[in-house]
């Protein structure tokens, strides 16, 4: 695998939004170095049991990695606003239980980054905790199906969620397996100018040949 495809893979040129944000994944990862342990742990659990193999069954086993890539899409998902168009009245009651009546014909917004931020939903929303998602905590359902918006929600939720996951938990495994991965430049703020949301300035990542074993 050349240096050319490794920039391709970790700085998001695919077609695809979700993928796009496999990078997150990887700063994320490597800034929090005690969820990439268990990361690496989770893949030689599961060459220990298919090799080498990587199929649509051996993807659906990574759990940890599955958690760890849905917080990182929680912190930063691809788009600023979510836009649906009312098509007649409807009532919303808030936490405080004031009512609220939208007009057919308006244009009703919401913030996927904000919502997904919200401190009576998401324990320390700010930090970076794949295991909110695990069993026993699920903090992706206290406030019902909308709890978490990186993938939009209702009737018109993004269609192609399962395989962004089946995409970047391939890129992931990929890379793990085969590199070792530093990141060497400060974690990058958000560039909240582009409609799909991306980094500001150059990040630098080391990476190492290497081969994971099975244990």
């Amino acid at each position: 695998m050349s240096s050319v495809y490794i920039s391709f893979i970790i700085f998001g040129q695919f077609s695809s939004l979700y993928p796009l944000k496999a990078y997150i994944v990887i700063f994320r990862c490597c800034r929090h170095k005690q969820y990439l342990a268990p990361v690496m742990d989770e893949q030689r659990d599961v060459m220990n049991r298919h090799g080498n193999s990587l199929d649509y069954d051996i993807l659906g086993e990574m759990d940890v990695l599955y958690r760890c890539i849905k917080e990182a899409l929680r912190l930063h998902p691809p788009l600023i606003l979510l836009l649906r168009y009312c098509h007649k009245d409807f009532q919303v009651r808030n936490r405080q239980g004031i009512e609220y009546v939208v007009p057919k014909g308006h244009v009703v917004a919401t913030s996927p980054a904000f919502a997904n931020r919200l401190p009576y939903v998401y324990e320390n929303p700010d930090s970076f905790d794949p295991d909110r998602f695990a069993p026993g905590r699920e903090e992706d359902k206290a406030a019902g199906q909308f709890s978490y918006l990186s993938f939009g929600g209702g009737r018109h939720g993004c269609l192609g969620e399962p395989f962004a996951y089946l995409q970047i938990k391939t890129i992931w495994s990929l890379l793990l397996r085969n590199y070792k991965l530093e990141l060497i430049s400060p974690f990058p703020e958000t560039d909240w100018n582009a409609m799909v949301v991306g980094v500001k300035g150059n990040v630098m990542v080391r990476y190492k040949k290497r081969s994971l074993r099975a244990e």
